[in-house]
């Protein structure tokens, strides 16, 4: 009998933005047919395979590369990113912000900026690119979110420090991490392995999660520290 396998960190992208039922519907659910288990052994598949204790593990390609390789630096990093914004989500869920549902997308797009980080080029045949091409609208999907709040808030007229409620923090820390992935996706994107949109969208991105950061202190009621010169 064949198990169904999905991925938790898609399944739950899939399931806060609306897309699992239509996915199913049209056929094209992202789960794999593979068979872990025989009529006579229903048993789950493990979540460890030990394939990465020797500090080696594999790219999308099928290259086997050391565990310190700047390509898994880079998804290490994203997926920090996508944990930190998750923790600022449940924050702002907590005060009823209107916009969780951008970082819902926007963490469901880090899984594509992975998908698209192992899949380094030069290794890469017509078959992985298909699959994890990264489109340019979640860039433009961004900058219109940063422009309706920009609309909303004051001017800046002084340099701010992380704070303003938790959600705002959490929101500056996300935008930290996202600076740091941001700079170990730039040389694989010189290099030629990555596409060039992803670096644009991680720099986009911390232009958001600095602008959602404020956002969220405004509606809140909070105002955020500025920065005075020590005495």
């Amino acid at each position: 009998m064949a198990s169904f396998v999905l991925k938790p960190a898609y399944l739950g992208c899939l399931v806060r933005t609306g897309r699992f039922k239509s996915l199913f519907r049209t056929g094209n659910a992202p789960y794999s047919t593979r068979s872990y288990a025989t009529d006579a052994d229903e048993r789950a598949p493990k979540i460890y395979t030990k394939t990465g204790d020797k500090g080696f593990s594999s790219t999308f390609t099928g290259e086997r590369r050391p565990k310190e390789d700047h390509i898994f630096e880079a998804l290490g990093n994203t997926d920090e990113l996508s944990s930190a914004i998750g923790l600022a989500r449940e924050f702002c869920l907590d005060k009823g912000h209107t916009f969780t549902h951008q970082l819902d997308k926007i963490q469901c797009i880090l899984q594509d900026v992975g998908s698209n980080i192992a899949t380094p080029l030069s290794s890469a045949r017509e078959s992985h690119i298909k699959k994890t091409t990264f489109a340019a609208q979640p860039i433009a999907d961004l900058e219109n979110w940063i422009d309706a709040f920009t609309e909303e808030l004051p001017p800046l007229t002084n340099f701010i420090l992380p704070s303003g409620g938790k959600g705002s923090a959490a929101l500056h820390l996300a935008r930290t991490v996202c600076r740091r992935a941001e700079r170990s996706v730039a040389p694989i994107v010189r290099s030629g392995e990555a596409d060039p949109d992803v670096a644009k969208f991680l720099n986009r991105l911390s232009d958001y999660l600095f602008t959602a950061a404020r956002y969220a202190a405004k509606k809140e009621g909070n105002e955020a520290k500025i920065y005075k010169r020590p005495e």
